[in-house]
């Protein structure tokens, strides 16, 4: 199966570097697998006016088809990243922004939208420094899910396999990291 990583954190010292790492190790064996390390490759996250027109056209930029052909390349699709002031990184946005573009992601149709990506299956892991419990009571988990899997990933017809939150991520553990990794590597062996 073809694998795409699309991972989002400035520090090769984070967990989710762990856990990007460990989800290549454990795939490339049986797998391939490519990684899109946002901040290594310094995209551009800047949705500019001449984009958007250029969108309506039919027109992306270099690094954007780029960014399609990998999309297009892959069968599974894994989204690395940490909720940062309850979000996505601001290059991870710019990611959605720019790549997911209409007449690549979505387009309507009559009116009616469609998402073009449907036969991608991905996987969501996100680490979070508070509590799963604090945020389920303050309703922030429930809006995460919506704004991310329902307003981004399904729109664009995406089946989503799973979606991990990581939380107290400050204090996660080997055992959990692992644990999920053999999660994540069984989600794909169906």
């Amino acid at each position: 199966m073809k694998h795409l990583i699309i991972y989002a954190h400035p520090s090769s010292e984070s967990l989710n570097a762990t856990i990007k790492d460990y989800l290549v190790n454990i795939l490339k064996d049986k797998h391939e697998v490519k990684i899109r390390d946002l901040n290594q490759l310094n995209f551009n996250p800047v949705l500019s006016e001449r984009d958007l027109n250029d969108q309506r056209r039919g027109v992306v930029a270099d690094d954007v088809k780029t960014e399609h052909q990998l999309i297009e390349w892959a069968e599974y699709l894994t989204f690395i990243y940490p909720i940062w002031w309850t979000g996505m990184p601001a290059i991870m946005k710019g990611y959605i922004d720019r790549v997911f573009s209409y007449g690549f992601a979505y387009r309507y149709v009559k009116g009616k939208q469609q998402g073009l990506l449907n036969h991608k299956k991905i996987v969501i892991i996100n680490t979070q420094g508070k509590s799963a419990e604090e945020y389920r009571e303050s309703g922030m988990h429930h809006a995460l899910t919506l704004t991310s899997d329902f307003g981004i990933f399904n729109y664009c017809g995406m089946k989503i396999m799973t979606h991990f939150y990581f939380d107290r991520a400050d204090r996660i553990t080997s055992t959990q990291i692992n644990d999920l990794c053999s999660t994540i590597d069984d989600i794909y062996q169906r």
